[in-house]
């Protein structure tokens, strides 16, 4: 019989107890063990398994859980004797910071340090031994959330000071997101006050513990070690480039092979594979995201699942908020194509605003992007080729793109129509509407120029028109600038639809020309340049094949049609 298919549980002795499907990640325990690392720090995208790992190594070590064997009893640990005699036997500090996504940096703070005093209540009964002197007890009282920046600081520390005294062990620390405090500090504006204060705190709880035996560090980015690492040089990085525990985290192509089997789905393999396949880890291929294979596993559905949860946010504000280029680099993405870049996997959060390479290297370790392929240069710089991971990502784009739109969605859907009749009057009114609600939409992370980038707006109205469209149309475009010109050319997919040319120019301060002198450049541009060469040669005969000049200015635009 089927196991339950439980989605979201984090939770390693209930999804056991309670036969929960769950695929036996417990080798990872004998590999972190035996690889002997002081600090272990592991990136992997979110809904991997990271949350649940730190949960059964928390169940495998912890004293809390000494003589609980049975929860490991059929699974790979328990067959390696030598690891049942480990079972129970050491103090564990396990802290998540999944919750701390706070608006300003007092809460951040605060939120940090209440966790921190959670811990020390779960440990109260240290008061009443003889462990402790009476002086620290006095401080173990202090714990609170308005303690002061040293004593948080040296919060995790003491507590591990007081825990060996007590058990006559060092101790293990296991701590889950311990980045999603920098990236809300990054989005809410107060980094370098959130850095200062997590550097304090990393540095007195991973470098200079002599309490501590073991600690694993689990999050989603590797975050720059000019940031909280800058004095905190002992940890070992797995990213997903490396080649340690490359299965322990996601579901390899057997494991899901055999799951489907289990639930009587084998022969949807090779759409599973479409919808879910495409992550890299280390050496490893096709690995899934355990998250979209137990939602469909459940539903029995195929659907953007792990795309579609909470996390997107940042990704999407990157995206839109990026530069013409970066926009062009989409649609190459969306289409298929493949991107050439640099990666540089500690994350500077502050170098996103103007940084592609950051922003990729920031998609690669959320799971947007896999690599293709991976070569040195002589310098030792490793350049990749990069591509969209898969279906479910690619669903996710285009309805994170499709959403740039909502607040102007009426006159979008209608100057959408407007494009295809070739109404030009219509288009003009329409599109004049969706400026105005969106243009600075677009333009926000451009606080660099006093002057707007209409480029920003109308490479994002051109990913909006591909998806949109694509079902209808083969949408391409012909970049030779991105600065005053940008081509699309739309070629139908039925012989009921028209072909479709535009041409965008932008009319700057200093052009002596009026909008309606760039509408005809453009017009007379797509003439000139024989733009409908292409359609001609596929058959489309000259009569259906619109051809439209956009001419921007600020926020005023101007279509003229032919």
């Amino acid at each position: 019989m089927a196991r339950t298919v439980g989605i979201g549980h984090q939770d390693f002795e209930k999804v056991i107890t309670e036969d929960i499907f769950y695929v036996d990640k417990t080798k990872f325990i004998q590999e972190w063990w035996e690889n002997k690392d002081e600090v272990t720090l592991i990136t992997r995208p979110r809904r991997f398994g990271k949350t649940l790992n730190l949960s059964m190594v928390e169940k495998f070590f912890s004293v809390k859980y000494a003589g609980r064997g049975d929860l490991f009893e059929n699974l790979y640990i328990w067959n390696q004797e030598e690891y049942r005699e480990l079972q129970g036997t050491y103090p564990v500090i396990f802290l998540s910071f999944a919750k701390v996504k706070e608006t300003s940096f007092q809460n951040m703070r605060k939120k940090i340090c209440l966790l921190i005093m959670d811990l020390y209540n779960q440990y109260d009964f240290l008061l009443d031994g003889e462990v402790l002197n009476e002086k620290e007890k006095a401080a173990y009282q202090e714990i609170s959330p308005d303690m002061t920046d040293s004593l948080a600081a040296d919060s995790l520390n003491r507590l591990s000071d007081y825990l060996m005294r007590h058990y006559g062990k060092r101790v293990i620390i296991l701590l889950d997101e311990y980045d999603t405090p920098m990236q809300e500090a990054y989005v809410g504006g107060y980094w370098d006050e959130a850095v200062a204060f997590t550097r304090n705190l990393f540095n007195s709880t991973f470098k200079t513990n002599p309490y501590l035996e073991r600690a694993l560090m689990m999050g989603i980015t590797r975050t720059s070690r000019e940031s909280i690492f800058s004095d905190f040089n002992n940890a070992t990085v797995v990213t997903t480039t490396s080649k340690r525990y490359e299965d322990a985290f996601g579901f390899t192509q057997e494991e899901v092979w055999e799951s489907l089997k289990e639930y009587g789905l084998y022969e949807e393999r090779e759409n599973v594979r479409t919808w879910y396949d495409g992550f890299t880890f280390g050496s490893k291929r096709d690995i899934y995201n355990p998250w979209s294979i137990i939602n469909y596993l459940k539903e029995r559905k195929f659907a953007a699942y792990w795309a579609n949860t909470s996390g997107n946010s940042l990704v999407g504000k990157l995206v839109r908020e990026g530069s013409a280029e970066l926009k062009v680099t989409m649609e190459d993405l969306l289409a298929g194509g493949t991107l050439h870049a640099r990666i540089d996997e500690q994350i500077v959060y502050n170098q996103l605003n103007g940084n592609e390479n950051a922003i990729w290297s920031l998609l690669l370790a959320s799971g947007y992007l896999r690599v293709e392929m991976c070569e040195s240069d002589e310098r030792g710089h490793r350049e990749y080729e990069l591509k969209l991971t898969n279906k479910e990502v690619s669903v996710m784009f285009e309805k994170m793109i499709g959403s740039w739109f909502d607040d102007s969605i009426s006159a979008y859907n209608a100057f959408i129509r407007a494009l295809l009749l070739g109404d030009v009057e219509a288009m003009n009114a329409y599109m004049n509407k969706i400026v105005f609600t969106t243009f600075s939409y677009f333009d926000t992370g451009n606080g660099s120029s006093e002057e707007p980038e209409p480029e920003r707006f109308y490479h994002g109205f051109v990913l909006g028109l591909i998806v949109n469209l694509a079902g209808r149309y083969k949408i391409t475009s012909n970049r030779e600038s991105g600065f005053g010109r940008y081509d699309v050319m739309l070629e139908p997919l039925k012989e009921r639809d028209d072909a479709i040319i535009i041409e965008f120019k932008v009319r700057r301060s200093a052009k002596k020309q009026t909008l309606e002198e760039a509408v005809k450049e453009a017009l007379e541009q797509i003439e000139e340049k024989n733009y409908a060469a292409s359609f001609i040669a596929a058959k489309i005969a000259p009569e259906r094949i619109k051809k439209y000049g956009f001419a921007f200015e600020g926020k005023k635009v101007l279509i003229g049609g032919k």
